[in-house]
């Protein structure tokens, strides 16, 4: 059973039916419009109906988004409604023209550009990494909130996982497994929110450039009539709460990437992941084989520790000031502990864990 929207099957037929480069378009709409579900947005009638004329040829890309920005023009007093589909519009014929362009570089300048494209006059900061720490009350998780990088270690946490998916290789993968590593790059470079509004749908789209760059074609319907869901899965795979028995799982977002990847049919409803379904709990702690080659994870805890580290010797004063955090215990049971047990980080004074002198550094291995 397919969960497509109205406005979806109507871009549906041209991915079936069109030529080649319609269906191209089409698929590239269908995306774009409906990652606007992400924050529960609507496009409007006019917005669809522009983006049938760009399909069939008669409007360039450039031209709708000159239509769109004309539209709204004219409209000055707007109903709530109205300010929301504007910005579904907008941002949908900003993310068809990006998905529409063969360029890519894989860089954090890249996922900037994107932000800053996306939301350039929409929304604070578009483009610009945050300047303060941020909560989100999620559904899924009751109103608790995903505990996302401080802003203070936003450049070198980003810097850090591009890095290690740089040293990646892809090479002898299965397709499945390929599923399964680019599920854990984004729920990581997400779990950062380098940004003020617009991480999840900026996210997605790096993502579907990335994959296609490397000659992977993305299936358009799981961001089509998904998104909230690919969301969630996200919120739920950067998620513990030891006291509730919940854990963090990319189980969700695996299964998401293998429906747009492979063309399975997992059913991706939001309400499984919600952390009081009943098979929640249960599913997110089952253990899975783990995937061959996949670079070992850290928890983003660890991550964001190697991160500000670099090539320097740290004391634990300087590591809690550069985390923007006060309580040293909790740095040291979700930082450093961590990151000592996994052989990632040591000790400058290793026979004297207490030393006044004590300070951290990356383990070469």
């Amino acid at each position: 059973m397919t969960d497509l929207k109205p406005w979806a099957f109507e871009l549906e037929a041209y991915i079936r039916e069109g030529e080649p480069d319609q269906a191209k378009k089409s698929r590239d709409w269908s995306c774009a419009i409906g990652l606007q579900a992400v924050d529960g947005l609507t496009p409007s009638r006019y917005l669809l109906d522009t983006a049938r004329e760009h399909i069939e040829g008669d409007l360039t890309i450039e031209q709708v988004q000159k239509r769109i920005a004309a539209y709204y023009d004219r409209r000055n007093e707007r109903t709530h409604a109205e300010l929301e589909s504007k910005e579904a519009d907008i941002v949908s014929s900003r993310i068809a023209m990006i998905l529409g362009e063969g360029s890519f570089t894989f860089s954090p300048a890249e996922w900037k550009s994107i932000h800053g494209r996306l939301f350039k006059g929409l929304v604070k900061g578009a483009g610009a990494y945050r300047k303060g720490n941020m909560t989100k009350k999620e559904w899924v998780l009751k109103g608790d909130t995903v505990r996302y990088a401080s802003w203070r270690t936003i450049p070198e946490t980003v810097e850090y996982d591009f890095d290690q998916e740089r040293r990646f290789s892809y090479r002898g993968l299965t397709k499945r497994e390929v599923a399964h590593h680019v599920a854990s790059f984004a729920s990581g470079i997400w779990q950062i929110h380098p940004f003020y509004e617009g991480n999840t749908r900026a996210t997605a789209v790096f993502t579907i450039k990335y994959l296609n760059s490397m000659g992977i074609e993305v299936g358009n319907e799981p961001f089509a009539a998904n998104s909230w869901y690919f969301r969630n899965a996200l919120v739920r795979a950067n998620y513990t709460n030891i006291d509730e028995g919940v854990y963090e799982t990319s189980r969700y977002l695996e299964q998401f990437f293998e429906n747009a990847l492979l063309g399975e049919h997992h059913e991706l409803r939001n309400r499984y992941l919600h952390i009081d379904w009943p098979d929640s709990k249960q599913l997110a702690s089952e253990s899975e084989e783990p995937t061959p080659q996949v670079a070992p994870q850290v928890a983003p805890q660890v991550g964001q520790l190697l991160a500000i580290l670099g090539e320097e010797e740290v004391s634990l004063r300087e590591i809690t000031d550069r985390l923007g955090l006060s309580d040293r215990k909790n740095i040291m049971k979700n930082y450093v502990n961590p990151a000592l047990e996994a052989g990632l980080v040591e000790r400058t004074v290793p026979d004297k864990p207490n030393s006044r002198l004590q300070k951290y550094r990356k383990k070469h291995l």
